[in-house]
């Protein structure tokens, strides 16, 4: 059973807010910044090479941004899908600018959304964290990301940028998980799930043994 990790990068501390009014007196806000980075090792001691980030983002805008489901959540969700009930924001965009991958996000009319909105009014200063499964390789005193990289969300929007380290490190990223009929389940649920099924197999084995061995003794 091969089982990957998730892995949260925060590689911008601050993004940008925009906030367009329209015609209607409405205001839509935005926020745009750097959301990954490719061959620089981070904060978190990871470097992702260039054309395996290039390959998963493209994968990511043609399966999720370009049919508009590519959302993000408010805070540090502790698994690696995202839960529509906490959906602050939805992502627009995702492109190359050298090392960096701007992304652009509109905030959206949700329960979560709305608190962000409220922050940005209030002058919070906010930044987004990535959200992906894979493995590593460490090499050279860095964990380089494999090939087997995901992409779960471009952009999880976080209010402190200290935190993740210590949190992924400790939470997240010490969880286990493997691919189960197209889903992302916890890789020990799996393990109990095949232990519980040979013990089943095994108590059937014994039942079918002593059925054989009564008939045997009828001949």
């Amino acid at each position: 059973m091969d089982t990957v990790k998730l892995i949260s990068e925060q590689f911008s501390d601050e993004i940008d807010y925009i906030c367009e009014e329209k015609e209607n007196g409405k205001k839509e806000y935005k926020i745009k910044g750097i959301f990954m980075q490719a061959d620089v090792k981070n904060r978190n001691g990871r470097i992702y090479p260039m054309e395996i980030l290039q390959k998963e983002v493209k994968r990511y805008s043609k399966e999720y941004i370009n049919e508009k489901r590519a959302f993000g959540e408010l805070g540090h969700p502790d698994g690696p899908t995202v839960n529509l009930e906490r959906a602050s924001h939805m992502i627009t965009a995702l492109y190359p600018d050298g090392k960096n991958f701007i992304g652009e996000a509109k905030i959206l009319k949700t329960p979560m959304g709305e608190i962000v909105k409220n922050l940005m009014d209030e002058g919070a200063k906010l930044g987004v964290s990535s959200r992906g499964m894979g493995s590593l390789d460490q090499k050279n005193g860095a964990n380089y990301v494999r090939n087997d990289f995901y992409l779960a969300t471009a952009a999880d929007i976080v209010a402190d940028p200290s935190a993740p380290n210590a949190f992924v490190e400790g939470i997240m990223e010490g969880k286990e998980w493997v691919w189960n009929h197209g889903s992302l389940v916890e890789a020990e649920l799996v393990r109990m799930k095949g232990r519980m099924e040979q013990k089943v197999r095994s108590k059937h084995a014994k039942e079918d043994a002593l059925e054989f061995a009564k008939f045997l003794k009828m001949l």
